[in-house]
């Protein structure tokens, strides 16, 4: 296989676009290009040629594994499935998952505590914060160290719901602020607190539930 055209300089994304004698075009990130010292009229074995498209497919796959943790807290089972969404090997994805291990760019432990970490300072309930280490697919070993000193929310109880209610709330404006707090992970019980701190009677709307 021919190297018809090597781009000499990378595009938005830092990769380098290789246009073969077939038509087919690829893109490679620097040190696939100085690893296997490609340049424009060179040509490759079969051998060759493999080889630098599984190289390609395995940078590939760490430099989006790189992106992907950067932007958001992940563990490595969501991390994997990722990569294999966005059209990366599977093989590839789950060896980009280990080397990202390897480099102590990925612990589940230290996701675990971070995804909680974000449900306080965003107020959620304890069911919300379960409810995300769950959509993170983080492995259950690591949640009850995370949630251990998981702190009473009340305060963001009755912060929700004074700036949702006044003294003239009608029973629709109510369940809609309940309504609100539930999807925020807080228990019926925890509301009803938070709906007498503020002087509202709860008992007639959480017969409903």
């Amino acid at each position: 296989m021919r190297i018809d055209l090597l781009k000499t300089a990378p595009d938005r994304a830092g990769r380098y676009w290789v246009t073969f004698s077939d038509g087919t075009k690829q893109a490679l990130y620097r040190q696939t290009v100085e690893d296997f010292g490609l340049y424009t009229g060179m040509d490759l074995s079969d051998e060759e040629y493999d080889r630098l498209l599984t190289a390609a497919g395995q940078m590939s796959a760490k430099m989006r594994a790189v992106r992907i943790v950067s932007a958001s807290s992940v563990s490595k089972r969501d991390l994997q499935d990722r990569l294999v969404r966005k059209g990366e090997d599977p093989t590839q994805a789950k060896e980009a998952v280990e080397w990202m291990e390897e480099l102590h760019l990925l612990d589940d432990r230290n996701t675990a505590e971070q995804v909680v970490h974000s449900c306080i300072s965003k107020g959620y309930g304890l069911q919300r914060a379960k409810q995300a280490l769950y959509e993170k697919r983080i492995p259950k070993q690591y949640w009850e160290e995370a949630l251990s000193d998981y702190p009473d929310q009340m305060d963001k109880i009755v912060s929700f719901l004074r700036s949702r209610l006044d003294d003239g709330a009608d029973q629709k404006q109510v369940k809609k602020a309940v309504d609100a707090l539930l999807r925020r992970g807080h228990s019926y019980s925890k509301i009803r607190e938070g709906l007498n701190i503020i002087s509202l009677d709860s008992d007639e709307f959480m017969e409903d539930y």
